[in-house]
């Protein structure tokens, strides 16, 4: 699916025609939350990506575990307040609303409840998560990875905005780690940082 906005967030005349266009080989929105829709898709990335270069494990193996599952929830949750404090109205990420995902990460227990159950519901639809997100692929390739570009985008930006994230930032390191091949993917890595 396409998404297809101008950078001041107006539907214009010329992004219609690029979603008219874009549509013809696929679905196709027309957003004024260009931004929003932008960091939103990155909290996905930055929930999963990173996860499976450092454990060696795919979708549905973290999901399914307790602790690795926190800790996406974590991530998300560091990611989704740099977003929210640059100002950015996030959209739905994994189908949940990012507040959701947010306290879950922060340790509310109603919100962690409730993410749990979507998304050990998701990996328990038949063929649910049963991939290699793109970095634990790289990982599996000996390419480099985009780790600096996803969770340390966010270590990042969450410094211009006064916001602390060890988890991203941990998770950032271990993925450097395992790429120089200094450590094996291993979900220990996770299991061991205790910051859930």
């Amino acid at each position: 699916m396409f998404r297809v906005g101008e950078v001041h967030g107006r539907i214009t005349e010329r992004a219609n025609e690029i979603g008219r266009l874009c549509a013809l080989s696929d679905s196709c929105t027309v957003t004024s939350n260009l931004w929003g829709e932008r960091w939103s898709k990155l909290v996905t990335n930055v929930m999963g990506n990173g996860m499976s270069a450092s454990t060696g494990l795919i979708s549905r193996d973290i999901l399914l575990d307790d602790t690795l599952r926190a800790f996406t929830a974590r991530l998300g949750s560091e990611a989704i307040r740099v977003g929210q404090a640059l100002g950015y109205t996030l959209e739905e990420i994994h189908h949940i609303d990012p507040e959701v995902i947010a306290r879950a990460g922060e340790g509310d227990a109603a919100a962690r409840q409730e993410y749990d159950e979507h998304r050990l519901a998701e990996a328990r639809k038949p063929g649910g998560g049963a991939h290699r997100p793109s970095m634990g692929q790289d990982m599996v390739k000996g390419r480099r990875t985009e780790i600096r570009f996803l969770n340390g985008f966010v270590c990042d930006k969450a410094k211009d905005v006064g916001i602390a994230t060890p988890a991203n930032a941990a998770l950032t390191d271990i993925v450097k780690r395992v790429e120089r091949g200094e450590i094996p993917a291993d979900p220990k890595h996770i299991r061991e940082l205790r910051l859930n």
